[in-house]
């Protein structure tokens, strides 16, 4: 993997965090937290655990190992998660240009919140993050619908289409 496409990843994966989250900001209060039967219950924590998770694995490759996604209950509307995610990839706007192609491929072992030790080059689990991010970026497409709002493509390619122009 080289850090190029690392790179380009997560330029993409901002991108498309950024366009949910101005979808998600169509919603009213009731609608953005209320109950839809999801893995994640409803728009707001979904959005909550992609942040969680993006934020965790961040965490654990700066050395740290948080036990606890962040909470749901922090968020009550779309400005505060908007705020947390902004600080989020600020950290990981840091973090990527500390990346040499040598450490992408190196083992990487972090411990999860169950408190056990998994080892695996360090772009398999930046390219996880992404393809996480992505498939709960889907769900919130078909919340949203649910709840009679306008979803937004996330496409790859679309990305590409959008900063081409």
């Amino acid at each position: 993997m080289e850090l190029k496409y690392i790179h380009e990843l997560y330029a993409y994966n901002r991108w498309a965090d950024q366009r949910v989250l101005a979808a998600a900001s169509q919603l009213d209060a009731e609608k953005f937290t209320r109950p839809l039967g999801n893995s994640f219950s409803s728009v707001r924590d979904t959005l909550v655990h992609i942040l969680s998770a993006e934020w965790i694995w961040l965490e654990r490759w700066l050395g740290r190992a948080p036990t606890q996604f962040l909470n749901v209950v922090d968020f009550p509307s779309i400005e505060p998660l908007r705020a947390r995610w902004s600080s989020v990839a600020e950290d990981y706007h840091q973090f990527l240009h500390t990346l040499t192609p040598e450490y992408l491929i190196e083992p990487f072992a972090y411990v999860n919140r169950n408190g056990e030790r998994w080892i695996y080059p360090l772009w398999q689990q930046m390219v996880h993050v992404v393809n996480h991010s992505t498939y709960h970026r889907g769900q919130i497409t078909t919340l949203l619908r649910q709840l009679d709002a306008e979803p937004v493509t996330t496409d790859f390619l679309v990305y590409y289409d959008e900063r081409n122009r």
